[in-house]
């Protein structure tokens, strides 16, 4: 007998909608039935006239934990995912101290245990001392992440030659890297002539040459060493061009951010230091750029680089823009915004799919159990009413940021239930039950 059974709903997965009732058994889909054929389960969801997705799977989130946990921690991070239909996040290893080391890596799974409301895969950082690696990649995790601008010299990489030596270090590995573009020389350059401290001098310091260089540079140093690489957020018309042209390179994906494909520099005379963060926003052409692109399906992610700080740190006066801590909250948002896009058109209801549950999965080692609704998949599974209306508030946000940029938006739909691997966590947008997610780390 079935433990669970969802009946009526339209079932969405990136290949398309379809109907089925899905029975649920350990925590996995164990059977999809055609709709009303008879089927025995202890309990029967009601779904009709709704679309039933897979969990969210967000692939790039600070949780801030450990270390940071004035702004963030695994208890009200998971909790923010849960609320917002993210039902797996893959955590960036930024935190203090960074993820360098198996030592580290092993303390914040520690950490983790019991805490988290959804399910959680852990990114190691490269570090300089590449003799780091064989240990972390015996843990599996998701990713590893490699920056090469803005960073503390320990972990910067910000030549080709650094690149590509760090790529090779990987050689034979089955795992993805993931590389944030930038370009420290221009960073350096550009802050030497300009000591203004104003948008203008962050905006100039960050700009859209430093991004595709950074682009290239990746796409270049993977084909050449034959890594997997994950390019991160990308959010101006040159860096989708250069992604574009050069993607066929290497086994590659690129993401961006639902803040890339809204505001623009000029939100920062309104929402200011909530909006800051790294890369800046652009301006109108880049954002349709973007736009483009993600309808074009030249996006492979959507992911949101959910950094949030305490108020006060946003609060504070600086003496120069580029001083005022980078991030903002996004996890709650992410189904949200991204059905905002759906309501706009741009995307249809499959493609939120592709890009932020299946596509995520896959690249990041959890194709097997994560991101679609098929028979063995973990029952991570979102009920979403599109007769109803949802407001994002400020109110209602529970990461310790205590805002949202998408503050007053609204979608036409209401995620009414959140499951994961079969047990209901979250009803009408409250969560229910005590934290059960668990650590997930990158199939073999």
């Amino acid at each position: 007998m079935l433990e669970t059974l969802i009946r009526g709903a339209t079932v969405v997965n990136a290949d398309g909608l379809s109907r089925g009732d899905i029975g649920i058994a350990a925590g996995r889909i164990a059977a999809i039935v055609a709709p009303g054929e008879a089927a025995e389960a202890r309990t029967v969801v009601d779904a009709s006239g709704s679309f039933l997705l897979p969990g969210l799977v967000d692939a790039h989130a600070h949780l801030r934990d450990p270390g940071l946990t004035h702004k963030e921690d695994f208890s009200s991070g998971t909790h923010a995912a849960a609320l917002g239909g993210v039902t797996t996040v893959l955590d960036m290893p930024t935190d203090e101290p960074w993820t360098a080391t198996a030592e580290q890596l092993d303390d914040k799974m520690a950490t983790a245990a019991n805490r988290i409301h959804v399910d959680v895969g852990l990114q190691a950082v490269v570090s300089r001392d590449l003799s780091l690696i064989p240990r972390l990649l015996d843990h599996a995790p998701v990713s590893f992440e490699l920056f090469t601008a803005d960073v503390p010299d320990a972990f910067l990489f910000a030549t080709l030659d650094n690149v590509a030596e760090a790529l090779k270090a990987f050689a034979g590995a089955d795992t993805m890297i993931g590389i944030s573009p930038g370009d420290q020389s221009i960073l350096t350059g550009s802050t030497e002539r300009d000591r203004s401290g104003t948008i203008a001098a962050f905006l100039d310091s960050r700009p859209p040459l430093a991004e595709a260089n950074g682009i290239a540079r990746a796409l270049v140093a993977a084909a050449s060493t034959e890594a997997r690489i994950h390019v991160r957020q990308i959010n101006s018309e040159l860096g989708v061009e250069t992604w574009s042209r050069l993607r066929g390179m290497a086994d590659a994906s690129v993401e961006t951010t639902p803040q890339n494909l809204f505001f623009t520099a000029q939100d920062y005379e309104t929402q200011g230091a909530n909006l800051k963060a790294s890369p800046p926003l652009r301006f109108a052409h880049d954002v349709d750029a973007l736009r483009a692109a993600l309808s074009a399906g030249l996006i492979d992610i959507v992911a949101t680089d959910h950094a949030p700080h305490a108020p006060a740190e946003k609060a504070a006066p600086y003496a120069a823009f580029a001083d005022i801590p980078g991030g903002m909250p996004g996890l709650q948002t992410l189904l949200a915004t991204m059905l905002r896009l759906v309501d706009e058109g741009l995307i249809a209801l499959s493609d939120l799919v592709r890009m932020c549950s299946t596509n995520p999965a896959e690249r990041f080692g959890l194709g097997l159990r994560k991101g679609r609704i098929a028979v063995g998949y973990d029952a991570d599974l979102l009920i979403l009413d599109p007769h109803q209306s949802s407001t994002v508030a400020n109110a209602d946000q529970v990461s310790r940021a205590g805002y949202t940029p998408f503050n007053g938006w609204t979608a036409k739909a209401r995620l009414i239930s959140v499951f994961l691997r079969g047990d209901e966590i979250v009803r009408e947008g409250k969560l229910v039950g005590a934290a059960q997610g668990k650590i997930v780390t990158q199939e073999n």
